[in-house]
C-alpha cells in the first residue's frame, strides 16, 4: 500500500457509522426533489431541502430549462471569459442586478465558486478580511486563498467586530464578509449595525444571501433589501441552488467592482459556464418570485407555525427566525441515531455535526419549503416529539 492510501485508510468513521446502522449521508433519492421524496422505495417527507420556494418540480421552471437546451444545447464548452458567454447569461445578469438593487451582476457556475473567487481576489497582502466565525465554508475557503490579513469575530457580536476593525490600519482595505442568513443556525445577520460600523471605519461589506433570496423581502429580494441596507452593502452574493431551483450563483455590485471580478476571479475565469438549462430555470424562478408573493407568504406562515410548535414542545432551537430551524442535540452519535429513527418514521432531515458546527452544537437541521402544508408540518412535529422523547432530548 502506498503512503497516501496508508494514511487515508486510517479514516474509518464512515465505515464505523455504516456498521452501526446510523450512517446518514449519500441517501439516494429516486424521485423529484419535492416535499415528498422516494428513497429505497420508501416515501418520506422532505424536511432537509434548500428549495425554499419548492420550485424544483414546477412545470414552468422545467419547461424553461428544456427550452434553453433546445436553443443553446446542453453546455457552453468553455468559460465565460472565452467562448462560454451566451446572451442568456448577460440578460439574466441584468435581471438579477435589478432584482437585488445593484448596478451589475456576474454569474458563476456554482455559489461556492462565487465566494471562492470573489473573496480571494478583492484584497491584497496588506489588506484585511473580517469574517463571522459561522460564515459558510465557501467564504472560509475564499479567505484562505487570499493574501490578506484575516480577522475572525464572534458570531453576530458587533462589539467584537468593532474591536477587530480598530486593529486594522486605516489606509488599508477592510472587507467584512457575513452570511445574511446563517445556513445551520437559521439566524440573521444584523446588517444595519454591520453597515454602520463599516461606514465608521471605512470598510466594505459583502453579504452572502444564499439562504435569504427568495425568502426575505416582498418578492424574495433578500435580507439586505428587507433590512433596508442594499445601498450600504457593497457586494451581494447568492446561489441558484436554493430558491432559484437550479445550479450556479452570482455576485451583484457596482460596475467598477464587477469589471474587476470578471478579470481577476480565478473560479470565474477558469471554470466552464453555467449551463443553458440552469440559466433558463433561474429566469423562470425569478418570474415566479416576482409574480407570486403569496408563495413567500405561505413559507413564512408555516415557518412561524413550526417554530411555535418546536418551542411549545420544549426543543432548543436557538435564535432562528427563518425556515431553517436547528434542533440542538449536542451529541454526535445521538444526532445520527435520531436522523435514522426519524427516517424510519417517514421524515428526511439533515444531521449537522463538526466541522459544520462546533462539536458541542450538533443539531438536526429542519428546513421548510413553500410547498409544505400545515398537515405535513404537524405530522413532522408529532414524529420529532416521539423520537426526541425516546432519546431524552425533551421531557
Amino acid at each position: 500500500m502506498k503512503l497516501l492510501q496508508e494514511k487515508l485508510s486510517q479514516f474509518t468513521l464512515p465505515q464505523e457509522l455504516k456498521n452501526a446502522g446510523i450512517y446518514p449521508y449519500h441517501r439516494a433519492i429516486c424521485s423529484e426533489q419535492g416535499d415528498e421524496v422516494i428513497i429505497n422505495g420508501k416515501k418520506v417527507l422532505m424536511f432537509g431541502s434548500n428549495s425554499y420556494l419548492g420550485l424544483t418540480n414546477d412545470p414552468r421552471v422545467k419547461e424553461a430549462a428544456i427550452e434553453a437546451i433546445k436553443k443553446y444545447g446542453t453546455g457552453c464548452a468553455g468559460s465565460r471569459f472565452l467562448n462560454g458567454s451566451l446572451d442568456i447569461h448577460e440578460q439574466t445578469e441584468k435581471r438579477l442586478a435589478k432584482f437585488v438593487g445593484k448596478e451589475e451582476a456576474v454569474i458563476f457556475s456554482t455559489g461556492f465558486q462565487v465566494n471562492l473567487g470573489v473573496v480571494s481576489c478583492l484584497c491584497g497582502r496588506n489588506d484585511y478580511i473580517l469574517q463571522d466565525e459561522r460564515d459558510h465554508a465557501s467564504i472560509i475557503e475564499g479567505r484562505r486563498l487570499s493574501p490578506a490579513n484575516y480577522l475572525k469575530f464572534r458570531h453576530n457580536n458587533m462589539t467584537h467586530l468593532e474591536s477587530k476593525l480598530r486593529k486594522c490600519e486605516s489606509d488599508k482595505i477592510k472587507l467584512i464578509v457575513v452570511d445574511g442568513v446563517f445556513s445551520m443556525e437559521g439566524d440573521v445577520a444584523p446588517l444595519k449595525e454591520i453597515t454602520a460600523l463599516a461606514e465608521k471605519y471605512k470598510a466594505a461589506v459583502m453579504v452572502d444571501e444564499a439562504h435569504g433570496i427568495g425568502v426575505f423581502g416582498p418578492n424574495g429580494q433578500g435580507v439586505c433589501w428587507a433590512q433596508g441596507v442594499t445601498k450600504d452593502v457593497d457586494l451581494i452574493m447568492a446561489t441558484f441552488s436554493k430558491s432559484f431551483a437550479s445550479l450556479g450563483g452570482f455576485i451583484a455590485t457596482d460596475k467598477i467592482t464587477a469589471e474587476f471580478i470578471r478579470h481577476q476571479a480565478r473560479s470565474y475565469i477558469f471554470s466552464a459556464s453555467a449551463t443553458p438549462a440552469a440559466i433558463g430555470a433561474v429566469n423562470a424562478s425569478l418570474d415566479i418570485m416576482e409574480q407570486e408573493p403569496e408563495r413567500i407568504q405561505h413559507l413564512w406562515d408555516i415557518t412561524r407555525f413550526a417554530i411555535d410548535g418546536f418551542r411549545n414542545m420544549g426543543c432548543e432551537i436557538g435564535n432562528t427566525s427563518t425556515p431553517i430551524i436547528p434542533l440542538y442535540i449536542r451529541d454526535n452519535e445521538k444526532t445520527f441515531c435520531v436522523t435514522r429513527d426519524l427516517f424510519e418514521e417517514g421524515l428526511f432531515v439533515n444531521p449537522v455535526v463538526s466541522p459544520a458546527v462546533p462539536s458541542e452544537d450538533t443539531l438536526i437541521r429542519f428546513s421548510l419549503m413553500a410547498t409544505h402544508t400545515q398537515a405535513q408540518v404537524e405530522f413532522a412535529l408529532e414524529k420529532i416529539q416521539k423520537v426526541f422523547k425516546k432519546y431524552g432530548i425533551i421531557k
